[in-house]
């Protein structure tokens, strides 16, 4: 099972407590992922990489619930302070993370990306998130998005479908 390295050594330098999941690559998608390995989709949550359209250039990294949608054009919009924002591209997010869609995680992110976290999210008593791969999951107590400084906790941020 293999971590990403930004994301093995960011869980090691930080002495955050994880379980390291083994995911099929082709199951790394959250409905497949959860589907398969039956972890309800309120225990997972996705990494969900933003850019501003107008001005460009801007980057957050937003953490919410599978059974939630990003408030994209309403909260992300105003926090980034811009006139347009949309999803970014799976080739931006590689770029931008290092990381490939259906693994990207919250953690071994540069550190010019704000990550902001759904409340909702530490609302639960665990939560399963990507490893950076397509071909292990992370287990992680939502506990941990409190107490490091590298996460905002941002209420609203996600809307249940």
């Amino acid at each position: 099972m293999a971590l990403h390295p930004a994301v093995a050594a960011y869980l090691e330098s930080e002495s955050i407590d994880h379980e390291t999941l083994e995911c099929d690559p082709d199951l790394a998608d959250t409905a497949d992922f959860c589907a398969a390995y039956d972890i309800p989709l309120d225990k997972s949550a996705n990494a969900i990489l933003v850019a501003s359209k107008k001005p460009p250039g801007l980057f957050a990294l937003c953490l919410l619930l599978a059974t939630t949608r990003l408030d994209v054009n309403g909260v992300v919009r105003k926090r980034l302070s811009v006139r347009k924002v949309s999803f970014a591209s799976a080739d931006e997010t590689l770029a931008k993370t290092d990381q490939a869609i259906g693994g990207v995680t919250v953690f071994g992110i540069p550190d010019d990306v704000p990550i902001w976290v759904d409340s909702a999210v530490v609302d639960q008593d665990w939560v399963i998130v990507g490893a950076g791969t397509r071909t292990s999951k992370v287990r992680v107590d939502p506990k941990t998005f409190r107490s490091h400084d590298r996460f905002e906790i941002v209420d609203d941020l996600a809307n249940a479908y």
